[in-house]
């Protein structure tokens, strides 16, 4: 499953730009945006079912992440036609392999991972197809 999430298939999922077009559709201008977005895959737990990505949100420079909304950007993201997760998953769905399909996902909360970066955890539930 790893090999399916190369940097190539991650930039078609998020490509660049994508960030600038949310904060633009937010704030009325991507200047405005404190942080980069970025698709990252995390994990696979076959057996769970579950597949885990995450939104990867890193500082611009001379802005201030901590100042943004990052804390509440899970339910805006879930929900924003731009960042638009449920095409995502669906994209991913496509891919699978090994007769998995797709039977849901959840934005996890906003949680700090570096001093300029924090991230918003994608997790896909995944079934075997029959």
């Amino acid at each position: 499953m790893k090999e399916l999430f190369t940097d190539e298939f991650l930039k078609e999922l998020f490509p660049r730009g994508r960030d600038d077009e949310f904060f633009d559709a937010l704030y009325g201008g991507a200047e405005e945006g404190a942080f980069d977005i970025a698709l990252a895959f995390v994990s696979f737990e076959p057996e769970k079912g579950r597949l885990i990505l995450e939104y990867r949100l890193t500082e611009r420079p001379g802005k201030c992440m901590a100042c943004s909304l990052t804390y509440g950007l899970p339910q805006v993201m879930e929900r924003h036609p731009v960042i638009d997760v449920q095409g995502t998953v669906a994209k991913i769905g496509q891919r699978l392999v090994d007769g998995w399909a797709v039977s849901g996902w959840t934005l996890g909360r906003t949680t700090p991972y570096a001093p300029k970066v924090n991230v918003i955890p994608l997790i896909i539930q995944l079934n075997r197809a029959s």
